[in-house]
């Protein structure tokens, strides 16, 4: 019996050191924004190159497969149901030309 609850007693300390740990405040000293923004100034230029050449490309390859996929599914259903669903690949295609345009304007916003 004694056994269990000091077990019992262990794993409750545990769970409350665990609890605790994340939870204390940082106090930072200085210019703490200031740094962000040198960061920033610093890794601008290669966070800009990388989503420009892998980002935007990958979520314009996969809005891509999707509109097809669904203009395609749309299609067969037309042919089963006799009416066209426009909805989903006008709101795909939106999207694309959203995506493929971004690189020129987004940059200027941020």
């Amino acid at each position: 019996m004694r056994k269990k609850s000091v077990r019992t007693l262990c794993a409750l300390m545990a769970a409350v050191a665990l609890c605790t740990a994340p939870a204390l405040t940082a106090l930072a000293s200085g210019d703490v924004a200031g740094a962000i923004e040198s960061t920033w100034t610093a890794a601008q230029a290669q966070i800009k190159t990388v989503v420009n050449h892998v980002v935007f490309p990958v979520v314009d390859m996969i809005l891509a497969i999707l509109f097809f996929v669904k203009l395609g599914t749309a299609y067969f259903d037309y042919r089963k149901h006799g009416q066209f669903e426009f909805t989903a690949p006008c709101i795909l295609f939106a999207c694309l030309i959203f995506t493929l345009t971004a690189p020129l304007y987004i940059w200027s916003i941020l």
